[in-house]
């Protein structure tokens, strides 16, 4: 029996499948119709084996099949394999190509994929008398694979798969199927596959990224960002790959489509029809796109993030490089903020409206998204603030003694019995009345650089009152006396076009409608211009104003300037954003 073949996976999985809440979202025709075009397109002259074996995965109702079917200049020869957890769909998939394709021979499987594979091209499992007999590869595989995360299959199912294909970090279902049919494709077969673009630029992916690249010959990317094709809320990629045919040195091709308000240069009847030009494409429900092609930027080791790869762009990067003193991670470690796990117990915007022999003692000020503004948060509306039961003693980090803190005991045992429900903190050695991710106490009081992880704007600003950073915000402290002044630095070319021009050239991973992910695998990279040199002090001193000027109309004026300065910083003008 294969690693993965019991009860509990399979019936994960089936339930993830007939409810399509792991990614079994089924593919529109004009996205089936798209991949299946581009796989015959590269295959070419290698359709001429007698019989052709082709691979969907994961069949769903079987629209990919069918696409590739209709696309294919041949009515006999064809053989198509399938696998799929759920009964009715298989059967809807097997009539309706019985139905379209007659001469075509069908060869589906209720069951897992993944099992499938295990059982039959397991690597590392030794030969056997009793080992069934590898089946044949095959030529063309067409699929749009489960997108299951981590916290929906469970730790068990995670870890299991990582070991079984080779995985590290927080494992997606897509990630194994990816592997999975990398064993299964012919040397020179061809594979068209719809998937998540999150892999693309993530830390959890980088095992799938070095994967893909280790084990296919990857031939074309397409990220389809915020196109909306899908009904469901994914921003999806295309992978064309061959088998790793030990000959092909391609560099792979990189193209990329996203929602933009820029002026259009031609009109397109979809997202799918934009993609065969460049530039801002018009379409008729009034959205614009702008579509970028280039290539894979290979330069780095196999888990690098994927970005696209332009002359233009390159030339802007590399002048960037030539002047950059350091980066965000040079001033300290960037963390996200506490998560509680039981927020409405220990976060309050109300705790004023307790008498005051009941209110507790350990309340801090709280810093969330709600006050985000550049430079300087807002004034808040309601003054949130945290129940915080952690100090620092020496350099260790350890929960409050409560019997200091008679009110603030008296609170928490008031919610004992919920917070005891958090089986995971106590089960990791901490005391029940514990924050889950409490961070380092001792460093609230320091100077800060705040952030929002998702906006269609940076939006940065320094915290000089010692509060808490939710974890709906990101945070990097000054721990050194010598760095609060690389805060403001950093404050001014995080809040300047510059940061998105960057942002966009070397990362270009965006959201629903242009919104960005200031996470800390992006952010530790943002450069830093050399902060001695007269610019350098120009910009700090700016940053530093504007923060005294709060609401000041002359603050917007000198926010304009900074802008300029920070492009000038960098070698660059600011009309230099496009490429």
């Amino acid at each position: 029996m294969s690693p993965l073949a019991q009860p509990r996976f399979t019936k994960r999985y089936k339930i993830v499948t007939d409810e399509k809440a792991g990614g079994a979202t089924y593919t529109p025709p004009i996205l089936s119709d798209f991949v299946a075009r581009q796989i015959l397109k590269l295959a070419g002259p290698n359709l001429g084996a007698d019989t052709l074996r082709v691979l969907d995965p994961a069949i769903g109702d079987g629209e990919l099949l069918l696409s590739i079917l209709r696309e294919m200049d041949r009515a006999h020869g064809i053989e198509v394999h399938g696998f799929e957890t759920d009964s009715a769909a298989l059967n809807r998939a097997r009539a309706r190509i019985k139905t379209e394709f007659p001469n075509v021979s069908i060869h589906f499987q209720q069951g897992n994929f993944l099992e499938f594979v295990l059982e039959h091209f397991e690597e590392l499992t030794a030969p056997s008398l009793f080992r069934p007999r590898p089946p044949h590869r095959f030529d063309l595989i067409i699929a749009n694979p489960p997108y299951v995360r981590t916290q929906i299959m469970g730790a068990q199912q995670a870890q299991m798969l990582a070991r079984c294909f080779g995985l590290t970090g927080r494992v997606d279902l897509y990630y194994a199927f990816l592997m999975a049919m990398a064993r299964v494709l012919k040397p020179c077969g061809v594979a068209g596959i719809i998937v998540s673009n999150r892999f693309m630029t993530t830390k959890s992916g980088a095992a799938v990224r070095a994967g893909i690249r280790d084990s296919f010959a990857l031939r074309h990317v397409w990220d389809l960002g915020d196109t909306k094709i899908f009904d469901a809320a994914v921003l999806p990629a295309v992978l064309l790959v061959e088998g790793k045919n030990g000959h092909s040195t391609v560099t792979p091709s990189f193209s990329s489509i996203y929602e933009t308000e820029a002026a259009p240069t031609h009109e397109a009847a979809d997202p799918i029809n934009a993609l065969e030009s460049e530039g801002i494409a018009a379409l008729k429900d009034g959205r614009r796109f702008q579509v970028r092609h280039g290539m894979l930027d290979v330069s780095g080791p196999l888990d690098s993030i994927w970005r696209i790869e332009t002359k233009a762009g390159s030339d802007w990067l590399a002048t960037v490089a030539a002047h950059t003193w350091g980066t965000f991670r040079d001033i300290g470690k960037i963390r996200v903020g506490v998560k509680t796990c039981a927020d409405k117990i220990f976060i309050r915007h109300d705790w004023e409206a307790l008498p005051a022999q009941e209110r507790p003692e350990l309340l801090r000020r709280l810093t969330t998204h709600h006050i985000a503004r550049r430079f300087r948060a807002a004034l808040p509306e309601k003054d949130r603030r945290i129940l915080y039961p952690h100090e620092t003693v020496g350099s260790e980090r350890r929960a409050i003694d409560l019997d200091r803190y008679p009110r603030s005991r008296t609170y928490l045992e008031r919610h004992r019995k919920e917070l005891e429900a958090r089986k995971y903190v106590t089960e990791a050695g901490r005391k029940w009345f514990e924050i889950w991710v409490p961070q380092d106490p001792s460093a609230w009081e320091l100077p800060k650089l705040v952030f929002r992880d998702i906006a269609v704007e940076p939006t940065f600003w320094i915290d000089k009152e010692g509060t808490v950073v939710n974890g709906d915000c990101y945070w990097i402290a000054a721990e050194r006396p010598d760095s609060e002044d690389l805060l403001w630095l950093a404050a001014a070319v995080a809040n300047s076009t510059f940061a998105e021009a960057f942002y966009d050239h070397r990362f270009h991973n965006k959201l629903y409608a242009g919104r960005r992910r200031f996470i800390t695998q992006y952010v530790e990279q943002f450069p830093l211009p050399d902060p001695m040199t007269s610019t350098g002090h120009r910009i700090i001193n700016a940053a530093k104003e504007i923060y005294e000027l709060r609401d000041d109309p002359k603050a917007a004026d000198l926010e304009t300037r900074l802008n300029r300065l920070v492009w000038e910083a960098f070698g660059l003008s600011i009309e230099e954003i496009a490429g």
